[in-house]
């Protein structure tokens, strides 16, 4: 059976804001939750699925670009599924991402290639490596968020040079293997004819200008080795699995931009609460008498005790 519109299932406009998105699925989950009287388990995951969708902006892109298939909750028959999972045995098994910009075909050869089809590629220094590690926390630090400091050893700006490469007092000159341009071109023979291809020049990585003398302390890298403690705020309500993004915070290069720091976030099980999206759930055991005859009960919550009154003929 096909499914159905995950605007529709929420109840909201495909023009809906983030905050509109949320109102209504906490309005659902908790008219439809199955431990409730009236509730429903289909329907309930229903609006679990269509929200963790649109709430997440990429997704929400995707699904709005080519429906469930954009997403992989595509069902059917044949033609139904990843849209893309044709190309999955292109390249012997590698994950090759296909990223469709400005530059028409020489941006696709230049993916495969790793520069333009007949053209130069971009000019300039290296990039920093991307640096991943991950943090473990508790399950109410990750409901109510929390700063964490990480202790990290990675390659940052010499403190002598700067990151410039050059010791104090001397200066840059061209590069002789590329002529200050900071590439080389060289020829592929590929299944589609030759092809050129602008690579960045290794001698200089890309900067067009080695020193006349090299930094004394860091030998001409640019970089030191060295311990960093480095502060991240977990947001409040962050999920199991999530990654955290921090823009200039992974590797340094001499003479580039530094890599992107990822945080895996990993969040211990609770021996109470459990979570489903937004919304925290709990169980609690009563007797047949206090069913019947109903009850009062002091109820745990991640905000403290809270006292519940349980209706008779529950």
């Amino acid at each position: 059976m096909a499914k159905r519109d995950y605007y529709e299932v929420l109840g909201v406009a495909k023009s809906a804001s983030d905050d509109d998105i949320k109102r209504a699925f906490r309005k659902l989950a908790v008219k439809y939750h199955p431990d409730k009287a009236g509730g429903s388990e289909e329907k309930f995951k229903e609006i679990n699925e269509a929200y963790e969708v649109l709430k997440d902006k990429q997704k929400r892109q995707r699904y709005d670009q080519f429906g469930h298939a954009g997403v992989g909750g595509a069902t059917g028959g044949s033609g139904g599924g990843n849209p893309f999972t044709g190309f999955g045995d292109f390249g012997q098994g590698q994950n090759i991402h296909f990223d469709f910009g400005d530059g028409g075909l020489g941006d696709i050869f230049g993916q495969f290639f790793g520069g333009a089809a007949g053209g130069s590629a971009s000019q300039g220094p290296s990039r920093g490596r991307d640096v991943e590690t991950s943090v473990t926390l508790e399950f109410e630090e990750a409901i109510f968020g929390k700063e964490v400091a990480l202790a990290l050893t990675l390659d940052d700006e010499c403190e002598h040079c700067h990151g410039s490469t050059v010791e104090p007092g001397s200066s840059l000159k061209s590069c002789p293997d590329c002529k200050g341009t900071g590439q080389r071109v060289r020829t592929m023979n590929t299944m589609f004819g030759p092809i050129q291809q602008a690579v960045t020049c290794e001698t200089c990585q890309g900067r067009g200008q080695i020193p006349e003398k090299a930094c004394t302390v860091c030998q001409g890298s640019g970089v030191q080795r060295r311990e960093q403690t480095i502060t991240v705020k977990i947001p409040a309500g962050i999920d199991n699995g999530s990654t955290i993004r921090l823009r200039g915070r992974g590797e340094a290069v001499g003479g580039g931009s530094k890599g992107d720091l990822y945080v895996q976030v990993r969040v211990n099980p609770h021996k109470t609460f459990s979570r489903e999206g937004d919304v925290i759930l709990s169980e609690e055991h009563i007797g047949m008498a206090d069913a019947a005859l109903g009850a009062e009960l002091d109820v745990k919550t991640v905000d403290g005790t809270i006292t519940m009154k349980v209706p008779a003929g529950t």
